[in-house]
């Protein structure tokens, strides 16, 4: 990616000093911009690593993720929409969702591969896996299925309560930056983030433990 950063600095010196919306930089890059993807690249790929950490735990593991969200990015630009069913969809939450689900996809891949090259001696004589032998597969399994169930419940949200909470939690803004993110006043991104927990709380707690 270090290539495609380097292309940033020309085209946000061409543009005003708050540079480009993020809705239009993606725009361009549907359009096979390339510089236009690197400056989506540059200001959304720390957020978005640190999201791709806090799901997989690997330095190495969220790196590769990354990348292959933005080559997905790159590949399906045009797919963007700003609105869907009436709800306003940020630029950002789209992005969010790439990564969310190429972590998804990678910690199922982890755990089927946990469970067909777990060695034998990682087990003791009763079949149990023994102490320091890392998180077994069905721990990874069950890890990948309650993120999945709070994915389900989150989509499930309305709009606002979604979205907010995508930046709050996923993106790691703060309350104001949420607001200002959203174009809403600070009190009503505080209730829907308030509102939207309490909403994924009860949806979690009907849906039971995970495995």
């Amino acid at each position: 990616m270090e290539g495609r950063t380097r292309k940033c600095g020309p085209i946000l010196r061409r543009m005003k000093p708050d540079g480009l919306p993020l809705q239009e930089l993606l725009a361009k890059a549907a359009r096979g911009d390339h510089a236009a993807f690197a400056c989506v690249y540059d200001r959304t790929h720390a957020h978005l690593f640190g999201l791709a950490l806090r799901m997989l735990g690997r330095e190495q593991a969220a790196e590769d993720v990354l990348q292959e969200a933005f080559v997905s990015i790159w590949k399906s630009a045009a797919q963007y929409r700003s609105s869907i069913d009436g709800h306003e969809v940020q630029p950002m939450t789209w992005l969010i969702a790439i990564v969310r689900n190429k972590a998804l996809d990678a910690l199922r891949s982890r755990a089927r591969l946990k469970e067909t090259e777990l060695p034998d001696d990682a087990h003791d004589g009763a079949g149990e896996p023994l102490q320091g032998a890392g998180p077994s597969a069905l721990e990874l399994l069950s890890q990948a299925s309650r993120t999945l169930q709070i994915e389900g419940c989150l989509n499930g949200l309305d709009g606002s309560y979604r979205q907010s909470l995508a930046l709050a939690y996923y993106q790691g803004l703060s309350h104001s930056e949420v607001a200002a993110q959203m174009g809403a006043p600070l009190g009503s991104v505080k209730a829907w983030i308030r509102r939207g927990l309490e909403k994924l709380k009860a949806c979690l707690t009907m849906q039971g433990p995970s495995l």
